[in-house]
């Protein structure tokens, strides 16, 4: 017979040895967990370094910066390529670029700033503050309000960038306001969303108007500089260091060095001037892990409500206050895209997880938004398997092909115009009588030769809803420009050709 007193205490003997094991197994997972964290990150990061490079060598940009960062902290960043392929100087952390079209979550954040000073009312008719600027809807002068300047629903055409003026003078902002008097608004203000990127000038112009002080100075004491931007600029004219990427354009299949015109009038909705360092600073702000008494998070939190009266202008996509808000499957993320002629951006964040991605790129080129979805895709654990096509590669593509049938062409003409005017040189042909069948000839070609060239001048406008061809020459790959000049000097040549041709036979 068992004696139970034996048994209770053999039960008791075992209890330590048992809890020992228990804790022995906790801190060797409490030690293996981290490690397991660090192994994974690291497999991302390697993964997204393999993605970029991909991307990287795709799309032709030069130089790219790329920062992550994530609960506080800046968990990746690198630079990718050339800040200057002349010279071979590396991006790095430091490295400048011009952000294009994020810029307009910096001049929403300041409207949104003197509202709470209470200087504004977001439902304040715009002509509170800019008197002059009546814009009118079927002949019908309409009230547009800040808020609809803010969501692009101001009723203001897309294509009124084209008419944004070249400009470094300081009151270029309000010239770039004043492109807008005469021109008929596009939509009812407020019915639905019309990206123009000229919305945000106006609201430059406001904050101006407002606080007595030009836009730039405002951005970088009110903004900027309260959260550590302190090596960004708000335009070009305030740039005080020589580590700016240089710009380039795509042309003829690989990159082309461009010196874009000066756009100070443009600066609210697309010029300052940031690098990687600062960036993650502005993504830390958004997130919430920076707070100011300029810019509290409850002010953070309103730039990040979308417009939900109108309908969204992407996939379950409603635009708020300089970001795009994307809802989907139970997640948000907040993303804008940025490009100027020759720089390019995209930040996404996802506020519910506290990451946030940021690329930046010293092309114009559509891989910048493809590389930040992939690379946020990737260090939320989802595989990216698709290759990107941006557009304007594969026009330039097609272009170099068609300009290179156009050069033979054209050396084809001019070898034979030069062969008919030397043998006319040397009397082996001679000059025809003028009669009436050879004015006729002349005549026509001369008609088509015409209408060629003004079809040609004419094209954009016809058929890219009032494009010019100096805007082309500005944003478009280069190889669109000459286009334009070889089909000129083509039609040049065949004329003269044809002209020789007519006036002139061989000698007998």
């Amino acid at each position: 017979m068992e004696n139970p007193k034996g048994k209770e205490l053999a039960r008791r003997s075992s209890l330590p040895k048992s809890c020992m094991f228990f804790l022995v197994v906790c801190l060797l997972l409490s030690a293996a967990i981290p490690s397991i964290a660090r192994a994974e990150a690291n497999d991302r990061i390697h993964q997204i370094e393999r993605f970029i490079q991909e991307q990287h060598d795709l799309s032709k940009i030069p130089g790219l910066s790329v920062v992550i960062v994530e609960k506080g902290k800046t968990v990746y960043q690198k630079g990718f390529g050339y800040a200057d392929v002349k010279t071979k100087s590396e991006v790095t952390p430091d490295t400048l670029f011009e952000i294009g079209s994020t810029t307009k979550a910096f001049t929403a954040l300041a409207i949104l700033q003197l509202e709470q000073k209470g200087q504004l009312k977001r439902t304040d008719d715009v002509r509170t503050y800019i008197p002059w600027l009546e814009l009118k809807y079927n002949g019908e002068p309409q009230t547009i309000t800040i808020d609809q300047l803010m969501h692009h629903t101001s009723g203001i055409a897309s294509n009124t960038i084209v008419k944004i003026p070249a400009s470094k003078a300081d009151n270029a902002l309000e010239l770039t306001v004043r492109t807008l008097v005469d021109q008929p608004l596009n939509r009812k203000p407020g019915s639905s969303f019309e990206y123009a990127t000229i919305n945000y000038d106006v609201l430059g112009y406001v904050i101006e108007r407002v606080t007595k002080q030009p836009f730039d100075m405002y951005i970088k004491q009110h903004v900027l500089d309260p959260i550590g931007m302190k090596d960004s600029y708000v335009g070009l004219h305030q740039l005080q260091s020589e580590v700016i990427a240089t710009g380039y354009k795509l042309g003829f299949m690989k990159e082309q060095a461009y010196t874009a015109p000066v756009y100070r009038g443009n600066i609210p909705a697309g010029y300052i001037i940031s690098n990687s360092n600062d960036i993650a600073k502005w993504l830390h702000l958004q997130l919430g892990h920076i707070s100011t008494s300029e810019m509290d998070q409850h002010l953070i939190q309103k730039s990040h409500e979308p417009d939900l009266s109108v309908e969204p202008f992407d996939q379950n996509t409603h635009y708020a206050a300089g970001w795009g808000v994307e809802h989907g499957s139970g997640q948000t993320y907040l993303l804008h895209a940025g490009e100027n002629p020759t720089f390019s951006s995209y930040f996404i964040l996802k506020p519910d997880e506290q990451v946030g991605v940021a690329i930046l790129a010293n092309m114009k080129t559509s891989y910048t938004t493809a590389i930040g979805q992939g690379v946020m895709d990737i260090w939320e654990g989802r595989e990216v398997a698709y290759r990107h096509a941006d557009s304007y590669q594969q026009l330039d593509q097609i272009l170099t092909y068609i300009l290179a049938a156009i050069a033979a062409i054209g050396v084809l003409l001019l070898f034979l115009s030069v062969r008919v005017i030397l043998m006319t040189i040397r009397k082996q042909r001679i000059y025809r009588p003028f009669n009436l069948k050879r004015a006729l000839w002349i005549n026509l070609h001369t008609l088509f030769v015409t209408i060629v060239i003004l079809l040609l001048i004419k094209a954009p406008k016809m058929l890219l809803g009032g494009v010019t061809w100096g805007f082309i020459k500005v944003w478009a790959p280069a190889s669109v420009t000459a286009l334009f000049y070889s089909i000129l000097a083509l039609s040049e040549i065949y004329y003269i050709y044809i002209l020789m041709l007519v006036l002139t036979r061989k000698s007998k």
